[in-house]
């Protein structure tokens, strides 16, 4: 793959001379991950749009407060990380990424799951932990290839009930939300493993009555049992 990590304790822009390379498949401008770049970004810039080829973007931990529509024409993306931003929204433009499979979107500061996330029909990786989303769109119930989603942190209170309808799911993280109830369908979630080594579901943090924290420690199959004995 043809690849460009910047890096530089003097740089202060982004050189444009990067967005020539239109053979340029993976680019990495997170300070994170490079410990001497000083330079955080606040913008990214339109011309964005040049690196017709890229599958990767790696944009962790820079001051972006939010994302040019420009981004809806990289239709090779495959991996996008945008966490540790200053991100509440996402350009419409951004549910043209049908091969995107991977979103990192944690540590921001979104208070609804944008919009735009729910048509990235190609997802199996979404993470959007650390932020102050109070609710989840009906909508979700189209991320059909989504194996793991991490919500850990934020301001949920409840769940929609299509969230039931995402039956590829192997990890689902809800820790330190509000929630009080899971959705009835919660216990259809069959892939979702409870095995002793490792928790894919963790529900540690919120005030749960139904079902209480007793009965969703011992997995879906309890989960259905106990809203089946609710209708009884």
């Amino acid at each position: 793959k043809k690849k460009l990590k910047i890096s530089g304790r003097e740089l202060v822009s982004v050189p444009t001379q990067v967005f020539s390379l239109d053979q340029l498949q993976v680019l990495e401008m997170s300070p994170e991950r490079e410990s001497c770049l000083r330079y955080r970004m606040d913008l990214l810039p339109k011309e964005i749009s040049h690196l017709k080829n890229l599958t990767c973007l790696y944009l962790d931990s820079n001051n972006l407060k939010k994302i040019p529509a420009e981004i809806g024409t990289l239709s090779h993306l495959e991996r996008l990380t945008l966490s540790s931003n200053s991100l509440s929204s996402l350009p419409p433009e951004m549910g043209a990424l049908q091969r995107l499979h991977s979103l990192h979107l944690a540590n921001n500061s979104f208070t609804e799951l944008p919009a735009p996330l729910c048509q990235l029909r190609s997802l199996t990786f979404l993470d959007v932990s650390d932020n102050r989303i109070g609710t989840i769109p009906s909508s979700i119930q189209h991320l059909e290839k989504l194996e793991t989603l991490l919500l850990l942190f934020n301001s949920l209170e409840s769940l929609p009930e299509d969230i039931c309808l995402l039956r590829s799911l192997h990890t689902l993280w809800l820790g330190n939300n509000h929630l009080r109830s899971l959705p009835a369908s919660f216990g259809e979630l069959v892939n979702l493993d409870w095995g002793y080594s490792y928790c894919s579901c963790n529900f540690e943090g919120n005030p749960l009555e139904k079902p209480p924290p007793e009965v969703c420690s011992r997995g879906p199959k309890e989960i259905r049992d106990y809203f089946l004995s609710l209708r009884r």
